[in-house]
C-alpha cells in the first residue's frame, strides 16, 4: 500500500504543473486583444455594446454596464459619429478612390487634348500620359490619407478616452481600427488587456528625469499637442458645483470635460448649454504622475488602433534587456508615449 501511495505523488506532481502552465497561458498577458465586435454592416456602422460586454465576460471581465455600455454609446453611439465612422472607413476611401481617379483622368484629358492634333498616334500617347498623371495624383492623395490615419483622430480615439478611463480599472483598454478585407470593410471595436501601472511608473520615472529641463518639456508638449483642441458642449454650473468639482483630487478628475459635465446635477436646463474649447495638452504645473497619467489616455486609443493594425512605428534603438517588457508587441504604450511627445 505505501508503495502505491508513494507512486501517486510521484505521478500527481507533472499533471499540478501542467495545469499551471495551461492556466498562464489561457491568462491575458499585456497587448493581447480579448474581444472584438465588427458592425453589421459598414454602411450603417454601430456596434452591439452589450455583445461585447457578453465576450468580456466569458473571459472573466467582470465590467458593470456603466463603465462599458454607458460611455461606449456617449462615445461611439452619436449620429454625427456613425457618419463620420462611415465617410472615415478604408472601404469608403478605396472607393472614392476610384471615382478620384475617373475625375482626375477626366479633368487633365479634357485640360490639354486641346494642344494635340487629331493623329491616332497621339491619342494614345494622350490616354497614356493623362492615366499616369491621374495614377500619380491618386496615388499621392491615398498616401496623405494613410499617414494621416496614423495620427490621433478627434473623432474617435478621443471620444475613446474617457471610455478608457472607466476600463482602465479592469485592466483593458479600447480602440476602432478598420481595413478592407477581401473587398469588404471591416470596421472593429477593439478590447485589449492592459495593465497601466508599470506604463504609469515608466513614464513617471521619465519625466523625473527630465524635470531639471522642465521647459523643454513644455515646449515638446506644445509643440506635438497644441493642435488637440476639443470644441464641447458645457452647462453653467452653479458656484456650489464649481467649488464641489475643484474640491476633487486631481487623479480623480475626469480627463475630458464631457466627463465633468456629466457629475453635475441633471436638474440644470439644456438652454445654458456654452461652447468651450478643451485642451488635451497637461498642465506642467501639475505633478508628474498626474501628467504621465493623462498622456496615457490621451494616446491610449490611439495605440490601440495601431497595436491591432500592425502600424506601430519601430522600437528605438535600445541595449539589450533595456526594454520595459509590458507587453508583447514592438513597442509597449509607455515607450510609444514617450516616443510621440517626449522625444
Amino acid at each position: 500500500g505505501s508503495v502505491m501511495e508513494r507512486k501517486e505523488v510521484m505521478l500527481n506532481p507533472p499533471q499540478d504543473s501542467q495545469s499551471r502552465q495551461e492556466n498562464q497561458a489561457q491568462r491575458p498577458h499585456g497587448g493581447m486583444c480579448v474581444a472584438s465586435v465588427s458592425t453589421s454592416t459598414w454602411i450603417t456602422p454601430t456596434f452591439d455594446f452589450s455583445h461585447c460586454r457578453t465576450l468580456l465576460e466569458t473571459k472573466g471581465f467582470q465590467i458593470p454596464a456603466e463603465d462599458f455600455e454607458g460611455p461606449l454609446r456617449l462615445a461611439l453611439d452619436h449620429p454625427s459619429v456613425r457618419r463620420y465612422l462611415l465617410f472615415n472607413s478604408n472601404i469608403f476611401n478605396v472607393i472614392m478612390a476610384s471615382v478620384l481617379y475617373v475625375v482626375l483622368w477626366c479633368a487633365v484629358y479634357s485640360t490639354i487634348h486641346m494642344y494635340l492634333d487629331g493623329s491616332t498616334a497621339e491619342f494614345w500617347v494622350l490616354c497614356l500620359c493623362v492615366s499616369l498623371v491621374s495614377v500619380i495624383l491618386t496615388s499621392a492623395i491615398n498616401l496623405i490619407f494613410h499617414y494621416s490615419n496614423r495620427e490621433i483622430n478627434m473623432n474617435t480615439d478621443v471620444r475613446l478616452v474617457g471610455v478608457n478611463e472607466h476600463t482602465v480599472r479592469h485592466k483593458l483598454l479600447l480602440g476602432v481600427a478598420d481595413w478592407v478585407q477581401k473587398c469588404r470593410g471591416n470596421l472593429q471595436l477593439f478590447c485589449v488587456y492592459w495593465d497601466l501601472s508599470p506604463c504609469l511608473i515608466s513614464l513617471t520615472e521619465a519625466l523625473n528625469d527630465t524635470s531639471f529641463v522642465r521647459d523643454q518639456v513644455q515646449n515638446k508638449l506644445k509643440k506635438r499637442m497644441s493642435h488637440l483642441v476639443l470644441v464641447t458642449e458645457v452647462t453653467t454650473l452653479d458656484p456650489e458645483t464649481g467649488v464641489q468639482d475643484e474640491e476633487l483630487p486631481e487623479e480623480e478628475q475626469p480627463l475630458l470635460v464631457e466627463g465633468r459635465e456629466r457629475s453635475a446635477s441633471t436638474s440644470q436646463r439644456e438652454d445654458s448649454k456654452l461652447t468651450k474649447n478643451f485642451s488635451l495638452m497637461p498642465d506642467t504645473t501639475l505633478s508628474n504622475q498626474v501628467i504621465a497619467q493623462q498622456l496615457l489616455m490621451t494616446y491610449s486609443a490611439l495605440y490601440v488602433r495601431l497595436l491591432v493594425s500592425n502600424k506601430l512605428p519601430a522600437p528605438p534603438q535600445r541595449p539589450t534587456g533595456a526594454g520595459k517588457n509590458h507587453s508583447t508587441s514592438c513597442l509597449c504604450l509607455c515607450e510609444y508615449v514617450e516616443l510621440k511627445v517626449l522625444r
